[in-house]
Parts: structure tokens; sequence; C-alpha cells
């Protein structure tokens, strides 16, 4: 069964492109496409897609507030971050709305097609690049009093806060299992376990709230 694509950018050649590219994968299904943030919304709304490959710079409404919609809304529905530049200010802002995965333009094609199937599939990603640039949005959030300080954390057990604390690193479950000298899939119960309780749609969100609780420090 392919997984069902809308394509949200204001370019039209943008659309076109990642249209053919999407075309000659066999996996892949372009359902829908959008030239502005209200018609992302609209269009997920009417074809309840399983990915929206997202910019963020749109007329109207931007791309972070129709991914907070999209994301808040029923369904199923993950969201990519597609931008030009691995420096876009609004990195954090796309991620705290709800974004599954945040990649650039530039990247391999195979890399970005290869990016819709992990979100589609329920994981999250975060282009290399792209890492430093959450964490300097995170320090100017924070810095400007946007960060919330406070998060409901009274269930989780300090083994949990561990792994949370490895997850804000970047530590993948492998690397979480041998650091801490247990098994993979007891990693994945403790990551499981912790998107439950903080109320996190996926990894991304267990970074930030890593960040956000003070596990993580960003480098100064």
């Amino acid at each position: 069964m392919s997984v069902r694509v809308v394509l949200a950018d204001d370019q039209p050649l943008v659309r076109s492109g990642l249209r053919v590219l999407i075309a000659d994968a066999p996996d892949l299904e372009v359902v829908g496409e959008a030239g502005t943030g209200a018609d992302a919304v609209r269009v997920v709304r009417d074809v309840q897609p399983d990915v929206v490959v997202m910019d963020i710079r749109m007329p109207g409404m931007d791309g972070i507030e129709a991914t907070r919609q999209i994301a808040a809304g029923p369904g199923a529905t993950r969201v990519l971050v597609l931008t030009t530049f691995d420096t876009d200010d609004h990195v954090y802002g796309a991620l705290r709305a709800g974004a599954s995965g945040f990649v650039v333009k530039d990247m391999a094609v195979d890399d970005i097609l290869a990016a819709v199937r992990v979100v589609a599939a329920g994981d999250a990603l975060i282009a290399p690049g792209v890492t430093r640039r959450l964490i300097a949005d995170f320090v100017q959030a924070r810095e400007s009093g946007a960060v919330r300080s406070a998060r409901p954390v009274a269930g989780i057990t300090e083994r949990e806060r561990e792994v949370l604390t490895l997850i804000g690193r970047g530590r993948s479950n492998s690397e979480i299992a041998g650091e801490l000298f247990i098994t993979v899939a007891t990693a994945k119960s403790h990551v499981a376990r912790l998107l439950t309780k903080l109320a996190a749609r996926d990894r991304v969100q267990l970074v930030i709230i890593a960040y956000e609780l003070g596990l993580v420090t960003p480098p100064g």
C-alpha cells in the first residue's frame, strides 16, 4: 500500500519537481497539493494523507501554523518540513508545532524520499545539519521566555529520566542500550513509555522535552 503524500509549497516548480520524484517511487503517491498553509490544512482535511511535505515560508498562514493545525486535528497525518536552508529561523517553532521531521531541499533525492518513508512509518527525522540550528533556536526561545518551564513528569522513573537524557543527546535506541547496559528491546520499551507519559508525538518532541526540563544543556 502506497504512502499517501500531500505537497505544500508556494512555488509551483518545487511542487512539480517533488511530484516527479515521488511518481518514480513505487511506494509513494501524491494525493494533493497546496500553495499556502491554509490550503494545506484544507487539503489534509479532505484527503487525509499519511504525510505532508511542508514548506515553512508561505503567504498568509505559514507552514508552522499549518503544521500546528494539522498536528492538532483528527487523523494520523504527519508533517515533514522541507525548507531551503538548514539555518532557517523557524526550525524550533516547526518542531514544537508538531512536525515529525525537518530536512533541507538540497538533500539527495533518495534521502528526501527516505525521509518521507521514515516519517510515514511513525518515526522522526532531523537532517544532521539542522540539529545545530534546533539547539540555537531552543536557546533563543528559552532566553525570551517562550519555552515552557513546567511539564508533567511525576510518573517518570529514574531509568526513564536517564533514557530521556540520552534521547536529548541524540542517541539511538541501540546506543542507549549500550550506554545503560540494557537490551535494545528494553530501550525501545522505555522510549514507548516516555512517549505515552509525556504525551509526545514522536522522538523529536522527546528531544525538545529533554531540553525544556534541563536534562540536556545546549552548548554555550
